[in-house]
């Protein structure tokens, strides 16, 4: 230290970062604590103990070979198996004192332990040991019998006497076998190479900022990864809840996950100055938390923490290290935030599993794997009824099935889904979270109920002010009411938030742009979109406007191209001014006005042809059709029940299905007919199964589906007169019990 203090310094950190911290954490120690130049830590036998202190000391051989001996590093290790004082996390007593002075009788790269270690692992582990003989140590009252382990190269020595002790960085361990535990930790040294300010990717927030990396799994079993991952959604989730602090998201801080990443690393690329790192080790009902928080701009620790429990104490487990972490930062909470930190869980451990299980298979976002989650979170909430944040996922769960079209996929009919959706969300409205107002906005905004879905959604952002996928849901419900600088805002706090954010939210920030005429702008946002996902064409409409304002007529052209053929897939005409929009949010209900006729615009600048005209019948069908209560009504068609559609069926009215041909072949109504509204409803293929002057019923998939009102109108703009619109459609047939059919291959 005296004659190269930095180099001594990074030779240290190499060490530990390369040799130490991995074989503890391999050997599942714990360092419970750093006194001055020693380090005291716990196994959860002495076999493991003395094997990781072998495993440290071979390698570190090797690393020392190769360095001058004035440059070498070398430890001492003791290790004792005895009897320990428990004080919290806190260990002492006499089998502490003496590892303590077993580490002092080593030699430099060596190892010593009591004759009780020598006796529990002589057959267990392969090495020889020699015997030092009894020796007198301070402190303790009679002599200890010690033993040397003797590594490869080593010889039995003739005089057991104390080697002297050139260095000051010892290891102690302390080994006792009814403890376990993992983490290496030492409050004051510094760890790492502090990260730059200058060279952070975001700047700093104004308040106590902080990443969450994935808690490692350190259980035996490797499928225990959903735990620790759910674990670690928790804590973002608490923590996000919190105003006074700025919580990096889930899926930025996933991004990490199984890569070894320097806490410098995270720090400049999401734009933090807090990092929390850990460990889950779970074995049967037994789990053990460790936890560490480090501020990577001082490089040094601010704490460091081991909860152990079993799971029914997973809560208060993760409620600890919540305290610790806002402690650590000397964060000042106000009420709302303090009372936010209070969990009302499930006092039922398999509960908690399954949703565990099923929030990991929802988090995947595939049709199987959304099977799989609705059925442990219906298992869920099958073991606790009360379960609520269970009722909040499956609503997430059947909503991703209404909203994704996957009910074909997943084995589950729209309307069932729908009505699940709405039954879930209705058992946790007396103690919502943000995931159940998101479902909620989500719905609301699907239905056109823009002032009621950002009420919403509000109330989500209000309880997790930190959660980016309620800022975008926030900047697509303003950008639909046409408040685009309130939606930019939104969009732009949900990137800070999760910086590796998706193209959902790049989408909306684009749309906000164009419609606040900053053109240049909104073609990078969309460009940036369509490089990352390349399937949606309304994405291409939107950059095509764009560049037409620009006057980049090639641009606009290749995007215009590229739209014509996704849609050419659906059997969709090639884009037309008049017929742009959106499908869900502007088609059905009406988007802003201002920014769908911006939008128009800027597509005519591109050179995109008109299309039909306004007078057009088939173009003026949605003026017929309007909300109620989030279900539809069509001028000039009766709406009507599951027992005026069984009537009218029983006396020979046609019924059309206008959903899309693999839920028709799945199962349908009996006898009913079928033409896609996507793509193949059309004046002569309507005619070709029923005449102007016949009755006709449509039908699809409920009643919040608007697929048979939009149906129902094109019917009565083509001149039909006795049309009917069956808003409980399919669904509703099926449970009055009325007959029906399959014509799945």
């Amino acid at each position: 230290m005296g004659n190269d203090e930095v180099g001594t310094l990074v030779a240290l950190k190499s060490h530990r970062d390369d040799v130490i911290d991995p074989a503890i954490a391999a050997h599942h120690g714990r360092v419970v604590k750093v006194m001055g130049d020693g380090l005291l830590v716990e196994f959860p036998s002495v076999v493991e103990a003395t094997q990781c202190a072998v495993d440290i000391q071979q390698i570190m051989a090797k690393r020392n070979a190769a360095e001058p001996g004035d440059r070498r590093i070398e430890f001492r290790i003791g290790i004792n198996l005895g009897d320990i004082i428990v004080e919290g996390d806190d260990i002492h007593g006499d089998g502490v004192n003496i590892a303590a002075r077993l580490e002092a009788l080593a030699e430099p790269g060596g190892i010593c332990i009591r004759r009780a270690v020598r006796n529990q692992v002589r057959d267990k582990l392969p090495y020889a040991y020699e015997d030092m003989g009894e020796i007198e140590v301070k402190n303790i009252t009679r002599p200890i019998r010690v033993f040397r382990v003797l590594l490869d190269g080593d010889v039995a020595a003739t005089d057991s006497a104390p080697s002297t002790r050139p260095w000051l960085w010892p290891a102690v361990a302390a080994a006792a076998a009814i403890i376990i535990g993992v983490v290496w930790f030492e409050p004051w040294a510094p760890r790492e190479e502090p990260a730059s300010i200058a060279r952070m990717a975001q700047p700093l927030p104004d308040k106590p900022s902080i990443a969450v990396l994935p808690l490692l799994n350190l259980s035996d079993d490797a499928t225990q990864a959903y735990f620790a991952d759910g674990m670690t959604e928790d804590l973002i989730t608490d923590l996000s809840k919190i105003s006074e602090l700025f919580v990096i998201s889930r899926n930025s801080s996933f991004t990490y996950k199984g890569t070894a990443v320097k806490v410098k690393q995270v720090a400049e690329e999401l734009g933090v100055r807090y990092v929390l790192e850990g460990s889950v080790r779970r074995i049967g009902d037994q789990v053990r938390i460790n936890a560490q928080s480090i501020d990577a701009i001082s490089r040094y620790h601010l704490w460091a923490e081991r909860y152990d429990g079993s799971l029914a104490d997973v809560f208060a487990m993760q409620d600890k290290v919540i305290a610790n972490i806002v402690s650590a930062m000397a964060v000042k909470l106000a009420g709302e935030s303090a009372t936010a930190m209070v969990k009302t869980e499930t006092d039922i451990p398999e509960a908690y599993d399954a949703f565990l299980l099923g929030w990991e298979l929802y988090r995947r976002q595939t049709p199987e794997d959304g099977n799989k989650a609705i059925l442990q979170l219906e298992k869920a909430i099958a073991l606790d009824p009360g379960y609520g944040r269970a009722h909040a996922a499956l609503a997430a769960a059947y909503w991703d099935v209404v909203n994704r079209d996957l009910e074909f996929a997943v084995g589950v009919q729209w309307q069932y889904a729908f009505h699940r959706m709405e039954e879930s969300i209705a058992k946790y409205m007396v103690a919502p979270t943000a995931m159940v107002y998101w479902v909620q906005a989500e719905v609301f905004a699907s239905q056109g109920r823009f002032d009621d879905a950002l009420k919403a959604i509000d109330l989500g952002v209000a309880l997790e002010p930190n959660n980016p996928d309620s800022q975008v849901s926030k900047a697509q419900i303003l950008n639909a009411m046409g408040r685009a600088e309130e939606a930019e805002k939104a969009a732009r706090l949900a990137m800070r938030l999760n910086p590796h954010f998706r193209p959902k939210v790049l989408r909306e920030l684009g749309r906000a742009l164009l419609h606040l005429e900053r053109y240049e702008e909104a073609a990078t946002a969309f460009e940036r979109v369509v490089n990352r996902e390349e399937d949606n064409g309304y994405d291409f409409q939107s950059l095509a406007a764009a560049h037409g304002y620009l006057g980049r007529a090639e641009d606009a052209n290749a995007a215009i191209e590229r739209y014509n053929e996704i849609f050419a897939e659906w059997n969709y005409p090639p884009m037309a001014v008049q017929e742009a929009g959106f499908w869900w949010y502007g088609d059905v209900f009406g988007y802003d006005k201002g920014y769908i006729a911006s939008l128009k615009e800027g597509l005519r600048q591109a050179g995109v042809p008109e299309g039909p005209s306004p007078e057009a019948a088939d173009f003026n069908f949605k003026a017929l059709v309007s909300k109620d209560g989030g279900t539809m009504q069509v001028e000039g068609a009766e709406r009507i029940d599951p027992e005026t559609a069984k009537g009218l069926w029983d006396r020979g009215v046609l019924i059309v299905d206008v959903r899309d041909s693999g839920s028709y072949g799945l199962e349908h109504i009996a006898g009913a007919a079928h033409i896609d509204l996507v793509a193949e409803l059309t004046k002569p293929a309507l005619a070709n199964v029923v005449g102007p002057g016949d009755e006709i019923i449509f039908a699809c998939w409920g009643k919040y589906c608007p697929y048979s009102a939009y149906a129902a109108a094109k019917a009565v703009l083509w001149g039909y007169k006795k049309v009917y619109y069956f808003n409980g459609g399919f669904p509703a047939w099926k449970d009055a019990g009325y007959p029906t059919e399959s014509s799945a291959g």
